[in-house]
């Protein structure tokens, strides 16, 4: 995904700027307007690297549709495709309502939809994408919208499968330091590498990994911590007076998933193949740790 927020240099403007200012007097007007110089002209490439500032395609205007569309509103025109969304939500996120042709038409379309809603998505979108518009997802499985991707799409279509590791709640303030997972398919490699140059520069952290990779880890780091959280508030786990630091840790988890809906939870359970083994290692760790603990009150 593209998400826009700081002024961070394309290949190491800040840095420059910076190395700059300690050789110039601390607080001087030549170094206000070297530095203003060096953020604007590198922040230009950044988005001249992305399609020569071409509109980008929204399909999707849930929370992180939203989201997106306010990062992204800073620094590329904005079409948004959602029948549900309010005309007045989508310009307040900086954006512009758009049918669905419009969006799909634009350089870069990006797929805000659940993982169960991504086929159906697909299907609509693929008559009306431009002559090599890139199409990307932001789920969070990667092996399965991939290969729905590659099949339903028009084989010429570039493919970015993405999964940014963050949300409307821990994105809301900064992206600085986020990480955002990519996995390119069918990516002519300057434009792949234009959009890397852009994700950092707006302070995101680019890791690069396989789909089936991508399954494999979030399975344990993401599933398997949702799947911890959703049994505790089944459990009805609540602050208390008396607690520890590791009890407030784990109400934290809570507040992970609390916002997020059950068919994302669902989802990510159900489209990922490795998510069941792993619910299966935690459940059969549990239930050996519970043997030990009667082993011992017996």
């Amino acid at each position: 995904m593209l998400y826009p927020l700081s002024y961070r240099g394309v290949g190491g403007g800040t840095t420059e700027a910076i190395f700059r200012f300690q050789r110039i007097s601390k607080g001087g007007p030549q170094f206000k307007f070297e530095l203003d110089q060096d953020l604007s002209r590198h922040q230009d490439a950044a988005i001249d690297a992305m399609e020569g500032n071409s509109a980008i395609g929204i399909v999707g205007f849930g929370r992180f549709g939203k989201l997106m569309a306010r990062y992204l509103a800073v620094d590329c025109p904005v079409r948004v495709y959602d029948p549900s969304a309010q005309p007045h939500e989508v310009a307040s996120a900086g954006a512009q309502p758009a049918s669905l042709e419009a969006a799909a038409q634009c350089r870069v379309v990006i797929l805000a939809v659940p993982i169960s809603c991504l086929q159906q998505a697909l299907e609509q979108i693929g008559p009306h994408l431009g002559p090599g518009s890139i199409v990307a997802d932001v789920c969070s499985v990667k092996e399965a919208p991939v290969e729905w991707m590659q099949q339903q799409l028009p084989p010429t279509t570039p493919i970015l499968a993405t999964h940014p590791m963050f949300g409307p709640d821990s994105a809301a303030e900064s992206l600085e330091g986020r990480k955002i997972v990519i996995c390119p398919v069918r990516m002519p490699p300057e434009r792949c590498e234009a959009i890397r140059r852009y994700l950092r520069a707006k302070g995101l952290v680019v890791i690069e990994t396989t789909p089936a990779e991508h399954d494999r880890q979030i399975a344990v780091s993401l599933a398997l911590t949702h799947y911890i959280g959703r049994s505790l508030a089944e459990m009805g786990a609540k602050p208390q007076d008396i607690d520890s630091e590791g009890y407030q840790r784990l109400l934290r988890i809570l507040d992970v998933v609390e916002n997020d809906t059950w068919q994302l939870f669902e989802d990510m359970h159900r489209f990922n193949r490795y998510a069941l083994e792993a619910r299966r290692d935690f459940l059969k760790a549990m239930q050996a740790v519970e043997r030990r603990i009667g082993d011992g009150v017996r």
